[in-house]
């Protein structure tokens, strides 16, 4: 089994960036995304190291479903950023000045912004779901447990990198094509 996971997980990384890359075009915005998956996987070993599991196949699929989770938020993230930069980019246009950092920073700012509550209740209640499993005795509750932890603690990394890792990184990429005068 953990043969097979070893050539599952790296095909479920080409499929993520297979799919990334088909629905944003740009390798830039697939890394920004892709950056963010280690660290959120920080969140479910650091839970994995305090709860004692050893790595296993059941907690292999649990990184598996993190991954796709926090690719999830941070595509919708990158979205979002891209609305809020377009928009900028239109009312610079309209009044005849050029965009400047300020311009772009209140921009990544709106466009961060208008994602704080979805990507909270995404993973409030991804939390709120899996704590029961995680925490339950009854019957099966070794492989749920597993399966619920890595998710449990990396959807609270996750969370925290959506919301500043991802703004910070398109902030700095963006901020490389405007010019300051």
């Amino acid at each position: 089994a953990i043969e097979r996971l070893t050539t599952v997980v790296p095909i479920t990384l080409l499929i993520i960036v297979l799919l990334l890359y088909m629905n944003f075009r740009n390798m830039t915005e697939v890394a920004i995304i892709l950056g963010t998956l280690p660290l959120a996987l920080v969140g479910g070993f650091w839970l994995l190291y305090l709860l004692d599991y050893n790595m296993s196949v059941s907690v292999g699929v649990g990184f598996i479903a993190l991954a796709g989770v926090a690719v999830e938020i941070g595509v919708i993230m990158l979205v979002y950023l891209n609305q809020s930069y377009e928009e900028m980019l239109q009312t610079c246009k309209e009044k005849g000045a050029t965009p400047r950092r300020e311009t772009l920073r209140h921009a990544v700012r709106h466009g961060a912004g208008l994602r704080v509550r979805p990507i909270m209740m995404t993973a409030a209640a991804i939390i709120g779901g899996l704590v029961p499993i995680m925490v339950s005795t009854g019957t099966g509750s070794e492989v749920m447990g597993r399966i619920a932890a890595p998710m449990v603690g990396g959807m609270i990394s996750a969370v925290i990198l959506a919301l500043l890792v991802i703004p910070v990184g398109y902030y700095l990429w963006k901020c490389r094509s405007i010019s300051e005068a």
